[in-house]
């Protein structure tokens, strides 16, 4: 596939982005594909090109966005992947775009659990394992069956064998970001674990992780199904809309591990392995075992604090940050640090 082809298609489509997904129909067997360019000028955009390239190129899973081709022809960077019918969640569940999907109970478990056995696989069954440092709904796609697919790696990490993080400059989205990465910039599989947390208390309650049109006290959806856990009343974050195969007790089982996925220190969350066996039910979730979340919340300088708000007396104080990156930040270089 000649990047002249396909770069003729998208300039009608756009005529600036650092990355357009649009729809290409002209494979000889009529396969229509999403085809992702980078900016041809931008040297972060070539760093993702081949970051994304190299994470996915070699692997295959169920729920795995798959890579159909690329093109590094001149300055052109395209990649060309299977087009899901779908979207994103962001785009469906979380009402960012009109949807007729019906998301009763037991798709949101099967996405759920596609999702978790997905990064199980990326953290636990290659090598070297891959750290996504981008997991949020809108890099949540689902194809006609609703089958989640993880995609967008152009952020992605790989863990040398003998190292225990990636330290680098903070890359995400705001409000699934892990305190140790915004604070410090440490990357390790339990950042992507918080990250799955937080999106799997979305898929839950059917909410996005933030929404500023909501009374403070409820803007974050994190902070509130804590104090709903301290209250004894999860079933209220469990979105209302569910109703016909609604399992409660699955639901708050879920959210229970949601919660762990969010604990400030990042050595308390389980592993992928162990998430998707308290998913599955085969392994219990304890509720002792659950400590305060840290929340990133807002922008401005890196700091960490430690406040409560006048009305909040009765209860224990959460960790919340502040940082300075716009809603997604950019990635940079990064450097291992060998393991003890």
């Amino acid at each position: 596939m000649s990047s002249e082809k396909l770069h003729m298609i998208l300039v009608r489509q756009t005529r600036s982005a650092k990355a357009v997904l649009v729809l290409f129909s002209g494979l000889k067997d009529g396969t229509i594909v999403a085809v992702k360019v980078l900016s041809a000028t931008s040297k972060q955009g070539i760093r993702e090109f081949f970051t994304e390239l190299t994470a996915i190129s070699d692997i295959v899973h169920e729920n795995l966005i798959t890579l159909v081709g690329c093109c590094a022809e001149g300055s052109h960077r395209i990649l060309v992947y299977n087009y899901l019918e779908n979207n994103s969640l962001a785009h469906t569940l979380l009402g960012k775009g009109y949807s007729s999907i019906r998301f009763n109970w037991r798709v949101r478990v099967k996405i759920a659990l596609g999702v978790a056995h997905g990064l199980a696989f990326l953290h636990e069954e290659i090598r070297p394992p891959i750290i996504h440092r981008d997991i949020k709904a809108s890099n949540i796609l689902l194809d006609k069956d609703l089958t989640p697919k993880i995609s967008d790696f152009g952020l992605a990490r790989l863990l040398p064998l003998n190292a225990t993080h990636v330290s680098t400059r903070v890359a995400g989205t705001i409000g699934y970001l892990a305190p140790e990465y915004a604070v410090r910039g440490q990357v390790t599989k339990k950042s992507d674990i918080y990250s799955f947390g937080v999106l799997l208390l979305e898929i839950v309650s059917g909410r996005c992780n933030h929404n500023n049109r909501l009374p403070y006290e409820d803007q974050f959806l994190l902070e509130r199904t804590w104090r709903h856990h301290e209250q004894g009343q999860l079933e209220k974050i469990i979105d209302a809309d569910l109703e016909d195969d609604l399992d409660v007790e699955e639901a708050c089982r879920f959210l229970k591990v949601g919660l762990l996925c969010t604990q400030d220190a990042m050595k308390l969350r389980p592993n992928m392995t162990n998430i998707v066996l308290m998913l599955t039910g085969e392994k219990g979730v304890s509720t002792d075992m659950i400590t305060k979340p840290a929340v990133i919340s807002d922008m401005g300088d890196i700091k960490v604090n430690n406040q409560q708000r006048p009305d909040d007396t009765h209860s224990p104080t959460m960790r919340s940050f502040t940082i300075t990156e716009p809603s997604t930040v950019a990635s940079s270089e990064a450097t291992t640090e060998p393991s003890p």
